[in-house]
């Protein structure tokens, strides 16, 4: 009779055990759960900074050099190229949404001068989400972060190159097709033409890009059948710039410094030269295609003003950060949508906008009214634009990760630091090879708008982290910039209103089309979605914005750049999740483990 009663007690004890065991993985279950969002104060922000292991850098950068950054990074792409497309969707009027961008971006910017002053870390968006949303939050932005800058460089390394070839040809100098483009592109351009062959049209007659990428692939070496196309180029270009960033941030501000003084005098040299070739009717109509086709061009529009946020990465560079971050924030985002707004009014002005969809509409707007010569300053110009932006966001990007090994979430290689250069060395290296390698092969249009979606996402974080910082004491506020208070319960109700007048006059076509059933049956009922989800969180936010009477500028920067996001189209908000999951993945798989704030909770005391 004992035999089998022990064996009963054997079998309730394990039955307790497992049940305990359960208990246990449920209770950490619901501490990891908390633990997520664990939020890092400012104060330790700051003091693990100035500790020997993560300081040594060298304070170099002063209001100029970080105005001359801001900039370099504004002004390259965006003003070289896809201000041809944008302007022929949207006409003259694609002036205007410079400016309305320019105030989007300048609720954003008010906010990261805010944070900027407040955290004076390299860490830029990333480390403001620790100190406001917390850990997972800050992880998402991170990783956010990466795509930004890795893939803006990628698109303008691209671009870069198709300029240097056409330079190139400009003296006279042949550089092989297969040399100086994507695989993708080469291919496609090869079916296209071959077919427009097949039915009499002679490859004369074709674009000149058409005919390039179509030599590209009939020309291209094979190996075991397989054409060997590459941007050789758009490679070389990222490992000359990541060279010198890697050797120190003085010889990095001396090159931009040089690159921007150049730029802006060409610059201004083509606006004042185009001035006297405008015909005032080709202004006429202003807005051809209404408003959607203003709005059209947004991502590329915003393509163009994604670079003033990489200033923030180089606090722990600047001699004084907390005054001139905000100061350069704010000043080369004046600057740039002057020149933005100009040159738009110039291209529109002294050639039809509906023959602005080429990839170089500077170089073509001048070819066009009988001025060849200025192709090849547009050309240099345009290569010392674009070289600028790689510098910067060459220099941005292992400055995040640097920032996230210091928390733990990356591996501590990442935050070392050169002895000599004081950079980040293994970083900067990683980065050079993660844009150096796929701009070998990647194709222009894919990456685009990709960016523009991070950028934005970015923006929306950091505009609503604001809104949860701690309120500061007099005595602290007078520290550094802050975002200026005005009581939102006075202002969104008002900005409701204005919007839904201007949308009811100037729109109402527009508006019962898109609530319509059948534009919702057989129309982009994606684009019905994200939209549908803007109008809800907005709302959301608007209503809570006047009752806890939050400062207006953060909200208006959120929802100006959460509309802007649904403007971008489903693939891009597919690739950009796709993207996010991925970095999920890796979050608990290691950063979450070995999260330093995680650790300190599970030293003993």
């Amino acid at each position: 009779m004992s035999q089998p009663l022990s064996k009963k007690k054997l079998v309730l004890q394990k039955k307790l055990y497992i049940f305990g065991l359960q208990v246990q993985i449920l209770q950490i279950s619901i501490l990891n759960k908390s633990q997520l969002f664990r939020k890092k104060q400012i104060t330790d922000i700051l003091r693990d900074v100035s500790t020997p292991e993560n300081g040594g850098m060298k304070r170099n950068l002063k209001l100029r050099d970080l105005t001359s950054m801001g900039i370099a990074a504004i002004v390259g792409a965006g003003i070289f190229s896809t201000i041809g497309s944008a302007a022929s969707n949207g006409g003259p009027a694609v002036s205007l949404l410079f400016v309305f961008t320019a105030i989007a971006c300048g609720f954003s910017a008010m906010c990261y001068a805010e944070f900027a002053s407040r955290v004076p870390v390299s860490g830029s968006a990333y480390t403001y989400a620790y100190a406001s949303f917390g850990e997972l939050v800050a992880w998402i932005i991170g990783w956010d972060l990466i795509m930004e800058y890795a893939v803006g460089n990628i698109a303008v390394a691209i671009s870069w190159s198709d300029y240097f070839t056409a330079l190139l040809t400009g003296f006279g100098l042949h550089f092989p097709e297969w040399l100086g483009i994507d695989y993708h592109t080469a291919h496609a351009a090869f079916i296209e033409v071959s077919s427009k062959i097949s039915q009499g049209v002679p490859l004369t007659e074709m674009t000149a890009h058409l005919q390039h990428a179509y030599h590209a692939w009939a020309n291209a070496p094979q190996i075991m059948g397989t054409h060997i196309i590459l941007d050789l180029p758009a490679f070389v270009i990222v490992v000359l710039i990541t060279m010198l960033v890697y050797v120190g941030i003085y010889e990095t501000k001396v090159a931009n410094n040089i690159m921007v003084l150049i730029k802006l005098v060409i610059l201004m040299t083509i606006i004042a030269v185009g001035t006297f070739w405008i015909n005032p009717e080709n202004w006429n109509p202003f807005t051809p295609n209404g408003l959607p086709g203003v709005m059209k061009g947004v991502a590329g529009v915003f393509f163009a003003y994604i670079g003033f946020d990489a200033i923030s990465t180089t606090a722990e560079e600047c001699e004084n950060p907390q005054r001139d971050l905000p100061r350069s924030m704010i000043l080369s985002l004046i600057i740039t949508t002057v020149l933005y707004v100009l040159i738009s009014l110039v291209l529109t002005g002294m050639v039809h906008y509906s023959e602005l969809a080429v990839g170089d509409p500077l170089a073509f707007v001048f070819e066009k009214v009988g001025l060849t010569r200025f192709s090849g300053v547009i050309a240099v110009s345009a290569l010392i634009a674009m070289t600028g932006v790689l510098l910067v966001f060459q220099v941005g990007q292992p400055r995040i990760w640097m920032s996230m090994s210091r928390d733990g979430l990356l591996p501590k290689k990442f935050s070392k630091l050169h002895p000599r250069f004081k950079t980040p060395a293994f970083s900067t290296i990683i980065t050079g090879i993660l844009v150096a390698i796929p701009s070998l092969f990647l194709n222009l249009n894919a990456v685009t708008d990709l960016t523009s979606i991070g950028t934005l996402f970015a923006f929306v974080l950091v505009s609503g982290g604001i809104l949860l910082l701690k309120i500061e004491s007099k005595e602290e506020r007078s520290k550094g910039f802050r975002v200026p208070y005005f009581n939102s319960r006075h202002i969104v109700p008002f900005l409701w209103l204005a919007v839904l007048t201007l949308l009811f006059t100037f729109n109402s076509d527009g508006l019962k089309t898109f609530f319509s059933l059948n534009t919702i049956i057989s129309g982009d009922i994606t684009h019905h979605i994200l939209l549908i989800l803007f109008l809800t969180i907005a709302t959301l936010v608007s209503v809570f914005s006047v009752i806890k009477q939050w400062s207006a500028i953060p909200v208006i920067g959120l929802l100006v750049n959460l509309y802007l996001m649904t403007e971008l189209g489903i693939t891009n908000w597919l690739r950009f999740l796709i993207w996010l999951a991925i970095g999920l993945v890796i979050y608990f798989l290691y950063g979450f483990r070995k999260s330093k704030l995680r650790v300190k909770k599970e030293v003993p005391k």
